[in-house]
């Protein structure tokens, strides 16, 4: 891969970075539900809305791990070669998913 598209592919993945810590931060916010207990149900809406973030929080936690594992890729020079097979990645998956550690043979494996 040549140093303009691997320039590229790195701004990208920073740029994804930067967007994830700020909406896991933002989805790791306490949110304030106010102290009034009415009833059940909005305890229970409450406790599903916590829930939902947490779940969305640990999604975008993952995500965030596969694209801080491709910038060391990208640091160590192993970046676009497949984790599984050691063949490099497909321009065209790495297109759409710049954090991507398997080939397309590999994910269809998986």
């Amino acid at each position: 891969m040549d140093k303009e598209k691997m320039d590229a592919y790195k701004n990208r993945l920073e740029e994804q970075r930067g967007r994830l810590m700020r909406e896991i931060a933002s989805e790791e916010k306490p949110t304030d539900f106010g102290s009034d207990i009415d009833d059940s149900s909005e305890e229970a809406s409450e406790a599903e809305e916590f829930a939902n973030r947490t779940a969305l929080a640990q999604t975008q936690k993952n995500e965030l791990l596969e694209v801080e594992r491709a910038l060391q890729k990208i640091e160590g020079g192993t970046y676009g070669i497949c984790d599984n097979c050691k063949n490099e990645i497909e321009e065209e998956a790495l297109s759409v998913a710049p954090e991507s550690a398997l080939c397309t043979n590999c994910k269809k494996k998986a």
